[in-house]
């Protein structure tokens, strides 16, 4: 009994010790340290990997480096926390890291059990199929894949997708569980797995560092909803704010037509909802309210660039995975992407 009651108390410490991690004041803290800690994957590439100079780049950086210009007006004041999908929760609720931008799906036990906060989508993804189409000749659907072995990454939705999937469809199946995506990608290139599920972006992005790429095809099924995008700790509305706001900014300049290249310029423009974007009608305060300087939104923009700059360069159909815009379009182009008015 008194073990149970000990537990018990040392497990309300533990959240109180959490939720003053969060009502202490985010922003602030980033900003007396100088930087900001971002946990990002371990290596996807076209959305978080180093290189051989421990240099990171891929989207969800960027999106880091995004957050980093409107705080300190700098994109390089950012440290990257690579972290495994089974430690990022961990690493965000301790404090080990500020915010975590590493492809996570925002779902309901995620945003309520573990005491997170999602800022929005900043990509809609759906879980997908690899396979080898020269060891499974013949394969064209995942619905034919009953009695596969198949490699997965643990503690993912994933994971949990791939049981209902092929339980709904009535199928077989030996699932090869790994903790490291790098170990889950090495089994699968060692053909110790018929198929390979995840996001399909991220299928996209590993099939590049497959022994041979043009071996492996991604099967059309999409068998899920990952609406994917940054999390924080929950009981700290500004810095929710600030992640929130750099998302939707990101999105407005794309649709205002303001680019890396013409931000400068653009602060002149007549047109009033880009003007108050930018910072430069008289007496606003999109800044301030936020806890930043009124021209947060530029340095943004010529710190890394709008959204689609961000995903053409490292996802897009000019970057080595060609993915498409699809239904990360903007919403004026028939797609999801719809940023909140900055008003």
């Amino acid at each position: 009994m008194y073990k149970t009651v000990l537990q018990g108390v040392l497990g309300v410490a533990a959240l109180a010790v959490t939720a003053t991690a969060a009502s202490a004041g985010t922003l602030d803290d980033v900003k007396a340290k100088g930087f900001l800690q971002c946990g990002v994957n371990t290596g996807l590439p076209g959305f978080a990997s180093p290189d051989d100079k421990g240099d990171w780049s891929g989207f969800d950086v960027d999106y880091c480096r995004a957050v980093a210009a409107a705080i300190f007006g700098d994109p390089t004041k950012v440290k990257f926390t690579p972290l495994t999908a089974k430690e990022r929760f961990t690493a965000l609720q301790s404090g080990e890291v500020d915010v975590l931008i590493r492809n996570t799906t925002w779902t309901i036990s995620r945003d309520t059990s573990l005491g997170l906060d999602f800022a929005g989508v900043n990509y809609y993804d759906g879980q997908g199929f690899m396979i080898n189409a020269k060891k499974l000749s013949g394969i064209n659907s995942a619905l034919q894949l009953s009695g596969a072995s198949v490699c997965v990454q643990a503690g993912t939705t994933t994971e949990l997708n791939l049981a209902d999937y092929f339980s709904a469809n009535k199928m077989e199946y030996n699932p090869v569980v790994f903790e490291k995506i790098e170990e889950v990608n090495a089994a699968y290139d060692a053909g110790r797995c018929d198929a390979y599920t995840t996001d399909q972006s991220g299928l996209y992005a590993i099939r590049l560092g497959l022994a041979n790429p043009d071996d492996h095809v991604v099967l059309p099924e999409i068998i899920s909803k990952e609406p994917l995008g940054p999390a924080i700790r929950q009981g700290d509305s500004q810095w929710a704010d600030v992640i929130r706001w750099t998302h939707f900014a990101l999105l407005n300049a794309e649709e205002a037509g303001i680019t890396q290249a013409n931000v400068e310029e653009m602060k002149n423009s007549d047109n009033p909802d880009i003007k108050r974007m930018l910072g430069s009608e008289a007496d606003t305060k999109i800044g301030t309210d936020l806890g930043l300087s009124n021209d947060w939104v530029v340095n943004v923009i010529k710190g890394v660039g709008n959204y689609g700059e961000i995903f053409e360069r490292n996802i897009g159909t000019a970057s080595p995975l060609k993915i498409a815009r699809g239904i990360n379009a903007l919403w004026t182009k028939g797609g999801l992407q719809y940023g909140m008015p900055i008003r």
